[in-house]
């Protein structure tokens, strides 16, 4: 990461993920018909403010959360200064969108995605400043058309910058989302980015926009195709199965969840990410042959989904 000199437009990063968050509210509420978001503002003197928003017991989404926060504080923690020492010590202000979505139905994937930025201060010093985020994927069945249509539509969002763009925040993705206690990934990716400020402020804002809406154009048309089909109990269950790994890497190497808790955040708000029904079942293992065992063997391993 490098310094940047340049000032950015706090209140039109914040303005734009405020309505961002509203975008996204509004099209699961349209696919559910029946659920809607209950809003839950909230506001801590001296630290910042949010707005969390949350779906559950609808028709398509079990539970859906997206949440804003802006916050601020004197010192960075340590989540984010871990691979960066310089930043040691510096007040923050820090601003986000983060959006879970958990369905009903075990043939539409959860996903998840993250718009954020970070400003770093300190007196006498230039501010440092840099977007992070990205979206990602998790199925419980996978299917290669939904898998290829997710990667296109991240490629599509990161095309105009380089073509080493989507190469390299895929495999941030794939090296992120990556459960190691359990040698797996978490799901099938998409991309992932962080300390974004090499290119001027208006290009890092206009590509976290661009990666925003990338975000729904690859999300909605799968869970439009996927929403209607027939389940049983044995797939129900394991889905519930499959989200204990979700929650193993939220809780244990999820950077964002890390930042909130350890910067004081409101607990609520940051494990709103969490499934509302989960199990584990001791030392699992797959029927050979079957769609289960072919989601860990085949989807769940790096690959370029797009020319494979």
């Amino acid at each position: 990461m490098t310094k940047a000199a340049e000032s950015p437009n706090i209140s039109s990063i914040e303005q734009w993920l405020t309505s961002f968050q509203d975008n996204v509210c509004d099209s699961l509420e349209g696919r559910d018909g029946l659920a809607k978001f209950v809003e839950d503002k909230w506001e801590r003197t001296g630290f910042g403010f949010g707005r969390t928003k949350i779906m559950s017991q609808g028709s398509v989404f079990e539970q859906a959360g997206v949440n804003f926060s802006s916050v601020k504080g004197d010192a960075l923690p340590p989540a984010a200064t871990a691979k960066r020492p310089e930043l040691v010590g510096r007040s923050f202000r820090a601003m986000g969108v983060s959006i879970v979505v958990h369905p009903n139905n075990p043939y539409v994937p959860t996903t998840h995605a993250n718009l954020r930025f970070i400003r770093a201060d300190k007196d006498g010093e230039e501010p440092v400043w840099w977007f992070g985020g990205g979206f990602d994927l998790t199925p419980y069945y996978g299917f290669e058309e939904d898998a290829i249509f997710w990667h296109t539509a991240a490629r599509d969002a990161c095309s105009k910058y380089g073509e080493d763009i989507y190469p390299k925040f895929k495999q941030w993705c794939d090296d992120y989302f990556y459960i190691k206690h359990r040698n797996e990934q978490r799901g099938i990716g998409g991309i992932f980015f962080d300390d974004l400020n090499q290119w001027p402020f208006d290009k890092c804002f206009e590509f976290v926009r661009g990666v925003g809406l990338g975000f729904l154009k690859g999300y909605l048309p799968i869970v439009d195709l996927r929403r209607t089909t027939q389940y049983s109990d044995n797939e129900r269950e394991f889905q519930l199965y499959r989200r204990g790994r979700y929650v193993e890497f939220n809780l244990v190497y999820d950077r964002g969840t890390l930042f909130g808790l350890q910067s004081g955040g409101r607990t609520e708000s940051i494990l709103m990410s969490l499934p509302p029904l989960v199990r584990w079942s001791y030392s699992r293992v797959p029927e050979p042959g079957s769609e289960e065992a072919r989601l860990l063997d085949y989807f769940l391993k790096p690959k370029d989904w797009i020319n494979h």
